[in-house]
């Protein structure tokens, strides 16, 4: 829920920003429609139908030659409808923050404090470093919810990037969290990023606090390790280890490991493969045996035209012997574009579980989507 005080934040710089002398001033108004439908048949022929519209306000000011603020206030507003029958629909809808932070920016470093998307790593669809979005690869708008907390960023002329950040008020599951974080208490953590040999290494960190259901405050220590590099393919890996007190499970280690690559074919107008393979374990000691899942996933994507593309997106999950399998046609005009989607999934989802919505996609379905962006 949007604080007060935030709300009166964004409102104090809005009507004294005009006030700051310096340069030019600028402001503009974006926004994004979607409307989408959903069919499923095996989930007793269930349809949704849903319309969102996400406005977006940005403004800029130059207080110097090397120094500007800037803004952006956006709300994701939805309405979905869920038909089982035609006189049993179950409908949902909310207006809600999507996007409200302030930024102090030169050409090497930057400063945002408000509710904003913090994302980082070298992986592509199962990523051990989701610790602050849920964003779904086979989603074509890739949309997230944000975190509030102040985010600092510096860029050395070697590429070499340091990230600070100090999280507060969520308490919101995000990524792959199981357990929300206690809202009252500070999140913190960093990253470094430099290069090395044809690419890049980085190291991260976060630590929370956990608010467990029986109130119990419970400490959480994240690590993590990722790098990338294109030596005629491109090849990343990407890592985390996790650490809480014992209190939550007697498993107090989790380990996530993804490794990838991908490689774009002459073939016609370019075929682009990519692949990971991901494994996630829960164990009592930091690197002894533990019990968990493994992934791969190889996607296809091919560009039929100017205006259309095809992407395959396919999954195996090891420990259970099952397959995930999604397909995207998208065609894209200036301001429209239109999605046809189609799954074949379990009837028990193992990988998003937090995404919203994925029962849906559950079984054998398709979606169709059309945006308008202005």
């Amino acid at each position: 829920m949007l604080k007060f005080r935030n709300i009166v934040f964004i409102i104090s710089v809005m009507v004294f920003m005009p006030g700051i002398r310096g340069g030019a001033q600028t402001f503009e108004l974006e926004g994004q429609l979607s409307g989408w439908m959903t069919i499923n048949p095996n989930q007793s022929f269930k349809t949704q139908v849903g319309l969102r519209y996400i406005p977006v306000l940005s403004i800029e000011k130059s207080i110097s030659e090397k120094y500007s603020i800037d803004t952006e206030i956006s709300l994701n507003t939805y309405g979905a409808g869920l038909i089982h029958t035609f006189d049993n629909i179950d409908t949902d809808g909310k207006v809600k923050p999507y996007r409200m932070w302030l930024r102090f920016s030169s050409s090497q470093f930057e400063v945002r404090l408000g509710l904003q998307k913090i994302n980082f790593g070298s992986a592509t669809f199962l990523r051990p470093l989701m610790w602050f979005d849920s964003i779904d690869p086979r989603d074509p708008l890739q949309l997230t919810d944000g975190v509030y907390g102040l985010l600092g960023r510096y860029y050395f002329l070697n590429n070499t990037n340091i990230w600070l950040w100090g999280l507060y008020g969520n308490d919101r599951i995000k990524g792959w969290e199981y357990v929300p974080s206690d809202k009252k208490r500070m999140e913190y953590g960093g990253r470094m990023q430099v290069p090395f040999s044809k690419g890049e290494i980085a190291f991260s960190y976060h630590h929370r606090q956990i608010d467990t259901s029986s109130n119990n405050i419970i400490p959480e220590e994240r690590f993590g390790l990722d790098g990338k590099w294109d030596i005629g393919i491109g090849l990343w890996f990407e890592g985390a280890l996790i650490h809480q007190d014992v209190g939550i499970s007697q498993l107090p280690y989790r380990r996530l490991i993804s490794v990838g690559l991908d490689y774009t074919f002459k073939l016609g107008n370019g075929l682009n493969v990519m692949g990971e393979y991901f494994i996630f374990e829960a164990s009592k000691k930091t690197f002894g045996t533990g019990e968990g899942i493994s992934f791969s996933v190889v996607s296809l994507s091919y560009p039929l035209g100017l205006f259309d593309n095809i992407t395959l997106m396919v999954y195996y999950d090891w420990a259970n012997n099952e397959w995930y399998r999604f397909v995207n046609w998208q065609r894209t005009f200036d301001k429209w574009s239109f999605y046809l989607m189609g799954f074949r999934n379990p009837e028990q989802f193992q990988i998003y579980q937090n995404q919203r919505g994925n029962n849906l996609f559950t079984g054998m379905g398709f979606q169709l989507m059309a945006v308008f962006n202005h």
